[in-house]
């Protein structure tokens, strides 16, 4: 189901365009409002009416009726009524000489003219003055071209408001470009699943499916809800979760998400979470709230807008009236034009717009790319890191552990030890108990188990048979002062260590691969300049050996939860700005502490996705210099919007305030400025980033 927003004819659809939500029901749509409402912001930034609930609304089926769909031409039609009266009334003061009644005639004809372009703007600034918003880009609007009139400059002052209506339709036409690698994303998730039961099967809403429950999936379907593939294999599209096509082929008992597209056989799925809880659902809400949080330079923007907009309305007061008092040849309307150019010039339109537009737009290329940024402030913090951080397992290594060897005490009988480390690795998610799992095979629930405790950062324990079993990395062994007789400097796989009845048993050697564009990752941020620091949990020989083998000079091993925060502490100590990136639940601490916490999307934890900043969807390290190189380049395009903005505006404001400027240069310092701003920011959605 699609979202619209509604577009007046004017296409004004720009308030506070970096707080908007994409909302997905009415409600939210009622919390924006009711936001703005209260932080004041719908002022100089607004061009844009939120409350559009007569135009806007959705049946019973779920279908949107809003005038969005308005063409192209709609909503250019204004601005080209305006244009063809005002041809006619320049044509009509050529070859009518003046009188009484033709100027009569002439006048309204330019009012005509007006009306189309000029009735929205005056109608928004009474509304703005009517809630308390005096100084708004419509009032300086209405002011220079009210006053233009009075002084019986005509075509002008119907030029800056037709032009003014063209730029805006411009305005929202790249708007709507720069919400649609956004807004594709709301489309992914089906709000129909077939359902299968004793008799049959039936179609049923998505959010009433109960988990438990099996989803069949045709060929070309997409999956509504998360779960279990139980056929024994199929083929997924997994472009809406990772920005990529490409097939990815589940076999049975693997994960399958909402938004895969089932691609060629008839394929049953038992869902393991509801409607709300799937991943999809998760993206889709970081995605609505993704411009919620404003970046430094847009707050800057908008404190200043509400400062700098009374100001000109004051010095363009000045320049009105302080000449009466120093020039022997006064002439009122003459400094009342010049007034009005000023006013016009001032307008803070490429500002307010481009500015939030440029950082919406670099949203929106993330996305694309299958990186999620939780608000624009992230992108230029990202844009400026030094030192990123990374987890090992799920973040540079697969995280699909295999079971190399096991190595017991001939005392133990080797498959009821298994049995029982096989019974307690079902109550982790760590991908060490898949391992495990896979290996051992079938688990034995006959197995007394009970007193089942977690250990972060060293393992599991609990009482098997009466007796304690523990099963974890050798800081456990010693952590219950088990005794052992082994360098587990030698080896180079991760190990797993096993004591029954506080007695040593032996270990589990798993290996894990390391990512096909790890090494890429790591390049690409040497040549960004950037440094790169690896910090696990693991073991210290299996941390140096896979730092070794990606070129990574600082590399830490056999690290607590605690020890990794303290870690990264250090390293913001030396006034570096840090980006963690990780994937287990372990990690969700130190990702909050880092200037940017980055996430994998794909096989991270709930947890550390809702702590970090940015997720990156296909679990690539490849996206981390992709989503630093994002950043720097929105941050370069809002840079040189506000350098381009700031020095036409100053040379045309001194033009104007000496008479050297009219209402047609001023037209082009206003709307004309922000069209090159506009389409400026626009450029980072045409741009290719590779991984």
């Amino acid at each position: 189901m699609e979202h619209k927003h509604t577009y007046d004819a004017q296409g004004r659809q720009l308030c506070c365009l970096q707080e908007e939500k994409i909302y997905t029901n009415a409600g939210a749509k009622d919390l924006l409002i009711a936001k703005h409402e209260e932080d004041g912001c719908c002022s100089t930034e607004t061009s844009l009416k939120l409350k559009t609930s007569e135009a806007e609304h959705t049946d019973e089926d779920g279908h949107d009726h809003s005038s969005s769909q308005t063409s192209i031409f709609t909503m250019f039609l204004p601005a080209i009524i305006s244009l063809v009266l005002l041809f006619f009334a320049i044509g009509f003061d050529h070859y009518f000489p003046q009188s009484w009644f033709v100027g009569w005639i002439r006048v309204s004809w330019y009012v005509l003219a007006y009306v189309p372009v000029g009735f929205p703007v005056l109608r928004e600034a009474v509304e703005s003055i009517s809630k308390g918003e005096v100084f708004s880009e419509f009032l300086l609007m209405s002011i220079a071209t009210i006053g233009a009139f009075a002084i019986g400059e005509f075509p002008e002052g119907v030029a800056v408001m037709l032009f003014y209506a063209i730029g805006e339709v411009f305005q929202t036409l790249a708007v709507k470009r720069a919400k649609a690698n956004i807004k594709s994303l709301l489309d992914q998730r089906p709000d129909e699943v077939t359902i299968l039961f004793d008799n049959g099967s039936k179609t049923v809403k998505a959010e009433s499916v109960q988990i438990g429950e099996i989803i069949q999936l045709k060929s070309g379907e997409k999956l509504g809800l998360d779960g279990i593939l139980i056929t024994d294999k199929a083929s997924f599209n997994t472009a809406a979760l990772t920005g990529e096509s490409r097939p990815d082929t589940k076999s049975q008992g693997e994960t399958v998400l909402a938004g895969m597209i089932n691609l060629n056989t008839i394929s049953q799925v038992k869902v393991t979470a509801t409607y709300k809880d799937s991943k999809l659902s998760k993206i889709l809400e970081m995605v609505q709230n993704a411009t919620a949080q404003k970046a430094p330079t847009e707050l800057f923007i908008r404190k200043f807008a509400k400062v700098y907009t009374p100001i000109v309305v004051l010095l363009a007061m000045m320049i009105c009236v302080i000449p009466y008092f120093f020039v022997s040849e006064y002439e009122f309307s003459q400094w009342l034009y010049r007034a009005l150019v000023f006013l016009v010039i001032s307008c803070p339109c490429a500002l307010v717009i481009s500015i939030p537009l440029g950082y919406f737009g670099g949203i929106g290329a993330a996305s694309r790319n299958g990186i999620l940024f939780k608000g624009s402030n992230f992108l230029d913090i990202i844009a400026n890191i030094q030192n990123v951080v990374m987890d090992k397992t799920g973040t540079l290594t697969e995280g699909v552990f295999k079971v190399q060897e096991v190595i017991l005490d001939p005392e133990y009988d080797r498959d009821s030890i298994l049995s029982m480390v096989n019974v307690l690795e079902s109550h982790s998610t760590h991908p060490v108990a898949t391992a495990i799992h896979n290996f051992v095979g079938k688990i034995d629930h006959s197995i007394p188990i009970k007193d089942i405790e977690e250990l972060p950062g060293h393992g599991l324990k609990a009482i098997v048979n009466g007796k304690e079993l523990l099963v974890g990395n050798f800081k456990l062994m010693d952590k219950n002062s088990i005794t052992y007789d082994l360098d587990t400097s030698t080896i180079v796989y991760t190990i797993i260590a096993i004591a029954y009845d506080n007695k040593y048993v032996g270990y589990i050697t798993i290996a894990d691969r390391i990512k096909e564009d790890a090494q890429k990752s790591i390049n690409n941020l040497n040549a960004m300049h950037v440094k790169t620091t690896m910090l696990s949990g693991d073991k210290n020989s299996v941390v140096q050996y896979v730092a070794q083998n990606l070129g990574i000079t600082q590399a830490f091993g056999d690290l607590l939860p605690e020890d990794k925060v303290n870690k990264v502490k250090e390293i913001i100590a030396k006034n570096e700005t840090v980006a963690f990136v990780g994937d287990g639940l372990n990690d969700a601490p130190v990702v909050a502490l880092s200037h940017v916490g980055i996430a994998m999307g794909g096989l991270g934890s709930d947890a550390t996705i809702e702590t970090a900043d940015v997720v990156i969807q296909d679990d690539m390290p490849s996206r981390i210099p992709m989503a630093i190189n994002i950043g720097k380049q929105t941050k370069r395009i809002v840079w040189q919007n506000i350098s381009l903005a700031f020095i036409v505006k100053v040379v045309v404001l001194i033009l104007g305030a000496g008479g050297l400027a009219t209402m047609w240069e001023a037209v082009f310092a206003d709307v004309g400025v922000a069209l090159l701003a506009i389409l400026n920011a626009v450029r980072i959605q045409k741009m290719k980033f590779d991984a």
